[in-house]
């Protein structure tokens, strides 16, 4: 069993403040306990901020090399410790051990690596005139990340804050802490200067608030869902610090009428099913001809049923969902479809054959849904896919943009300028077209209650980097 009990505060392992409690984390694949971690209190907090504080009046000043360097340790420790991340994440979150290794653990050090790239060449210069712009580091940053991708959203902020001379606060999610306790060794390992990464594990009510309106703290950036990140930027409000945001999301999928159907479609429903439906880019309503709705529920019925679930040590597509608490949440909402008259295709309430321990959920395809319907309006984030009707393009953007979120949105199609075109016309932070691969370099967010701010590649570094616009700048002598 994993004891993590300590924190990591000033380039130290140091015991919580006095009055901290002990929280089991839970194996959602067997509901064995798999390890405890501390929870921390605003004390805590503090002490991480004031470190961070101070680490910046130094950090902030090295140089661009410095910071090259310091990323090349980090890819190198992180590589090292690469079976340990994957095995971890699959441990706390209950991914598959194939997709802890092929893409979980991968996103880690993808994510440096590309922070890396930037840095090299980007301008935090330029003149105009007798004017100069710069961009100088923030100051410190407080994180709020996620159980669902965990490592990945921990290096999406942490990488660039690095490469830009920020220092930070990590708050991990409870839910799943063993990848961040990982990520803390190979900053240790790597050398990051003492107070410039600091690590509290914690729940949000007490760390995340703390983090969030701590005056130290100059920017937060929080990933999760819309109700808790409103309550990040109220807590952050009195300090008027910066707040990034990437939270929930609905995203519609397209199909249009001369797509490879059975492409576009099998495809839609395997998207969904990985990680279990825990993504918050998850294309969640897919969108089909109205004339071609039963010929997709037959495609996506035997794309569910292909979908094996199971332990994720096994070779199986997925694993469990994350905790009792989503698995309870899902399952309400699966009866909530069958309660409001959409056409169960496939999978629906309760444990698949079989699996009568851990937190598994059947892959469940609706179809006939309505947009009004519960299932097409709530996140549901569970391997849980609705299927609606549309008569024409023009409805199908139309029910496509009618959602409070706006993060992601794809489209598939066979006429290049068409499906460019309904791109177009969709209110989301990324629209893939004809199932494109990830791309790092791709700014990732989205519009409406999905958030505000990028992330990923040269866009992210913008939200670690304040602008100074130094006027009557003189010319600097020829070397």
């Amino acid at each position: 069993m994993r004891d993590y009990t300590k924190f990591y505060i000033d380039g130290k392992w140091v015991e919580p403040a006095a009055g901290a409690k002990t929280l089991d984390v839970i194996n959602p694949a067997d509901e064995s306990v798999a390890g405890r971690i501390s929870l921390g209190t605003a004390a805590d907090v503090d002490a991480a901020a004031k470190a961070a504080h101070r680490a910046f009046q130094t950090f902030s000043r090295t140089s661009r090399e410095e910071r090259i360097a310091l990323l090349e340790r980090i890819i190198e420790e992180y590589k090292k410790r690469f079976d340990d991340m994957a095995a971890a994440i699959t441990e706390e979150m209950g991914a598959p051990t194939v997709l802890a290794q092929r893409a979980q653990a991968p996103m880690g050090v993808g994510h440096l690596q590309t922070a890396l790239n930037v840095l090299k060449n980007y301008k935090f210069e330029e003149e105009r005139g007798g004017t100069i712009i710069v961009k100088e580091p923030i100051g410190v940053c407080g994180f709020i990340t996620p159980w669902n991708w965990p490592v990945n959203q921990i290096a999406c902020k942490v990488a660039p804050a690095l490469a830009t001379g920020c220092t930070m606060v990590l708050k991990p999610s409870e839910i799943a802490p063993f990848s961040g306790q990982i990520f803390a060794e190979i900053m240790d390992a790597a050398g990051v200067p003492a107070g410039v990464f600091n690590l509290v594990n914690g729940d949000g009510p007490t760390v995340g608030a703390a983090i969030s309106s701590h005056p130290l703290i100059d920017m937060v950036s929080f990933t999760g869902s819309t109700r808790a990140g409103i309550e990040v930027a109220k807590n952050a409000a009195p300090t008027v610090k910066r707040v990034h945001q990437e939270l929930g999301g609905k995203s519609p999928n397209i199909i249009l009428d001369d797509a490879d159907f059975d492409r576009a479609v099998s495809g839609g429903v395997r998207s969904v099913m990985n990680n279990s439906g825990q993504s918050c880019n998850a294309p969640t309503r897919m969108l089909v001809p109205a004339a071609r709705m039963e010929e997709a529920i037959n495609i996506a019925r035997a794309a569910a049923e292909a979908t094996v679930v199971g332990k994720p040590q096994d070779k199986v597509t997925i694993g469990p969902v994350v905790s009792e608490t989503q698995f309870k949440k899902i399952q309400g909402l699966i009866q909530k479809g069958v309660d409001e008259g959409a056409t169960l295709v496939a999978g629906g309430p309760g444990r698949p054959e079989g699996l009568d321990k851990g937190y598994y959920v059947k892959p469940t395809v609706f179809a006939n849904v309505t947009n009004e319907m519960t299932i097409a309006k709530e996140e549901i984030f569970g391997p849980v896919l609705s299927i609606i009707g549309y008569k024409d393009v023009d409805e199908a953007v139309r029910i496509g943009n009618d959602t409070e979120y706006g993060l992601a949105a794809y489209v598939s199609g066979s006429d290049p300028a068409k499906i460019r075109e309904v791109a177009s016309r969709l209110r989301a932070g990324q629209v893939i077209l004809n199932g494109a691969a990830p791309d790092l370099m791709a700014p990732f967010g989205g519009y409406k209650m999905s958030g505000n701010g990028r992330e990923w590649g040269d866009h992210a570094f913008g939200e670690f980097l304040e602008v100074k616009a130094v006027l009557g700048a003189p010319k600097q002598a020829a070397e």
